[in-house]
């Protein structure tokens, strides 16, 4: 199945090298071009891609608007941020609105066919180290408070789970320090995002920290 992609970026040379890569891969296909947000939301609305690649900065309407946009229109497309600054305010932003991840614009052509792949397949595009780092640095920018009665709905075990993957542990980790398997570390999970009707662990992790369930710089709670 060919992953079908729509870039947007106000620099021509910059969505060309990337159609390049792109369309040099097999399983991988451009399907439009944007020269700004308002192009890029209408694109994705006509074309429906699997993915898009939307820069951060664009003339008439930025990519962090363009992606709360579509986010709340339900579109299907996962979006990647392309930023040339690592772990800048409108990356976290981005993340908030619904981005699952982002690209500094210097990465390596593989590297980026592998992050499409990756995000097409409904993964989360960061590092558990950059979770960490991207939640910690804005942490004065989220409020405090207790947990939602959005919460509510979750189980304790499902609260554990939420918990650790706010702290940037990936499912093998989380599976050891919960004594259980991985697969039913994925039920949970699941379960997680279609109650609290999120994409993926980036905007799980995200909730956490911004309800107050997890504060940066706190360790996991240790399991019982």
């Amino acid at each position: 199945m060919t992953v079908r992609v729509l870039i947007a970026d106000d620099q021509d040379l910059v969505r060309a090298g990337f159609m390049m890569i792109i369309d040099s891969r097999e399983d991988l296909e451009v399907v439009g071009e944007a020269g700004d947000g308002i192009e890029a939301v209408a694109l994705a609305q006509s074309l429906v891609p699997d993915v898009i690649l939307m820069d951060v900065r664009m003339p008439r309407m930025d990519g962090i608007e363009a992606t709360r946009r579509l986010a709340a229109a339900d579109n299907p497309a996962r979006i990647i941020i392309l930023t040339t600054f690592d772990l800048d305010e409108p990356v976290f932003s981005a993340l908030r609105a619904g981005a699952s991840g982002f690209l500094l614009k210097d990465i390596r052509p593989d590297e980026l066919a592998a992050a499409v792949r990756l995000v097409a397949r409904g993964e989360a595009l960061l590092a558990p180290t950059v979770t960490r780092r991207l939640l910690d640095r804005f942490a004065d920018k989220l409020p405090g408070g207790t947990a939602p009665p959005a919460l509510d709905a979750l189980s304790e075990r499902e609260i554990e789970v939420l918990t650790l993957v706010a702290r940037a542990l990936s499912n093998d980790e989380i599976a050891q320090e919960l004594t259980l398997s991985r697969a039913t570390v994925k039920t949970h999970l699941s379960a997680i995002l279609t109650k609290l009707g999120l994409r993926d662990r980036v905007q799980a992790a995200v909730l956490a920290y911004e309800t107050g369930l997890v504060r940066p710089g706190t360790a996991p709670q240790p399991r019982g």
